[in-house]
């Protein structure tokens, strides 16, 4: 993956029923030390609570409804976050 998708965009999961909202990336689990790209929460309902988030790769995902914002900062935080990965 050159890029992850900017927060805000709106995925389904493979074999998912519910779209989900990206609200971050690059996300560690506090417990595992595992990394995950995309952390998200329920769309359109919003984060309700830490049970409703669900962390998940780039490869997990089936579909894309929509691309969330891109700027310069975010390509700028974007490429940061890939290079700080690739080192």
């Amino acid at each position: 993956m050159d890029k992850y998708l900017p927060i805000g965009s709106v995925i389904l999961l493979k074999e998912g029923k519910k779209r989900l909202m990206i609200y971050g990336v690059d996300q560690k689990e506090d417990t595992t030390g595992k990394v995950w790209d995309y952390i998200g929460c329920l769309f359109p309902e919003g984060n309700i609570d830490a049970k409703h988030t669900y962390v998940f790769n780039h490869d997990q995902i089936d579909k894309i409804f929509f691309i969330g914002m891109q700027d310069e900062e975010q390509m700028e935080f974007n490429k940061l976050v890939l290079d700080e990965n690739k080192a």
